[in-house]
């Protein structure tokens, strides 16, 4: 799904050149659930980033289903995003103006989705993530746990191939926090592709693989034995 090849992204001012990433090589499978750890400035969230298309690469090679990203124009860029790709942010990044309704049918609206396929499928996202009572609500009325519902409702609308989390219980106290990780988790028992930095060891210990990275580097790909097995065992 995604294979990365000597990856690099410089970052140049007058008086500094700083390397944030550093030659990685990585690969994504369909249906992996795929933490990356490290200290601020590690450059995880700069890899994130550019896999999600929202930043370029300086160099190397970037792979999305079998199509080469790095040099692409913009506007291939935009669409590979919008057909592939569910965004999930620390932040939430609701429109506050707009009801919960409104922020879910977003990125449908993009992907010129009549309206009465827009009403079902919003419809059936809010019900599956117990939302459906707050469609006419905005954000700000909210809890930190239901805006993160929203958002991940946001993510989902359009049944992307990938799912990029970026620290998306930062924000929420340990109830939400664990409501939104078992959600993923549940996402990825159903096949989803997710894709998680984080700084939390509880929050990586719900994925399958964890990549530490430090100073623009991968320094290890560790397995997590028991969610590996668990997956297994559900497929069979």
């Amino acid at each position: 799904m995604i294979t990365i090849k000597k990856l690099s992204k410089i970052f140049r001012t007058e008086e500094v050149e700083t390397n944030a990433l550093n030659e990685i090589s990585l690969t994504i499978n369909e249906g992996d659930f795929v933490s990356i750890m490290g200290p601020s400035g590690s450059g995880k969230s700069t890899l994130l980033n550019i896999i999600g298309l929202l930043d370029s690469a300086s160099g190397g090679s970037y792979e999305l289903l079998g199509q080469e990203m790095i040099g692409q124009k913009e506007k291939l860029k935009s669409k590979a995003r919008k057909e592939n790709i569910g965004f999930i942010f620390q932040n939430f990044n609701l429109i506050d103006e707009l009801s919960v309704y409104d922020n879910i049918e977003l990125p449908l609206i993009y992907n010129n989705v009549s309206s009465s396929e827009r009403k079902k499928k919003i419809e059936h996202i809010a019900g599956v993530l117990g939302i459906s009572h707050r469609l006419k609500h905005y954000p700000q009325q909210l809890s930190g746990g239901q805006q993160q519902r929203v958002a991940v409702a946001r993510a989902l609308i359009n049944d992307p191939k990938i799912i990029l989390a970026d620290e998306p219980t930062g924000n929420l106290d340990s109830k939400n926090g664990n409501e939104v990780m078992e959600l993923l988790t549940d996402l990825h028992a159903n096949g989803s592709t997710i894709l998680m930095v984080t700084h939390s060891d509880y929050d990586a210990s719900f994925s399958q693989k964890i990549i530490l990275m430090k100073d623009g580097v991968i320094l290890s790909e560790k397995l997590n034995q028991r969610n590996v097995d668990v997956l297994v065992t559900s497929k069979n």
